[in-house]
């Protein structure tokens, strides 16, 4: 079985939950990349939840949370991300 691409636009709009517990934290905005390389930064939050929000995390200059795109564990009808990673 071969690779599955997913694009960015597959990502924005899906509902952010933590593999540990299952909490939901947001919904993916947008994503931070290097141009140059491709590589993947940060998922950009909409709507983040008070548990995210109290989470001490980056923000960008609009003042949403990024999540490090390496807390990112599978991809699907969610984002499903490592909550020990973030802390």
């Amino acid at each position: 079985m071969g690779e599955v691409k997913i694009r960015a636009g597959d990502i924005v709009g899906k509902t952010i939950i933590s593999e540990e517990t299952g909490r939901k934290f947001g919904i993916v905005t947008n994503i931070d990349f290097i141009t140059d390389s491709g590589e993947l930064l940060n998922i950009v939050v909409d709507q983040p939840t008070r548990h995210l929000s109290e989470m001490n995390l980056k923000s960008d200059d609009a003042g949403k949370l990024l999540i490090p795109f390496t807390a990112v564990k599978s991809v699907g009808d969610f984002i499903i991300i490592s909550e020990s990673e973030l802390i």
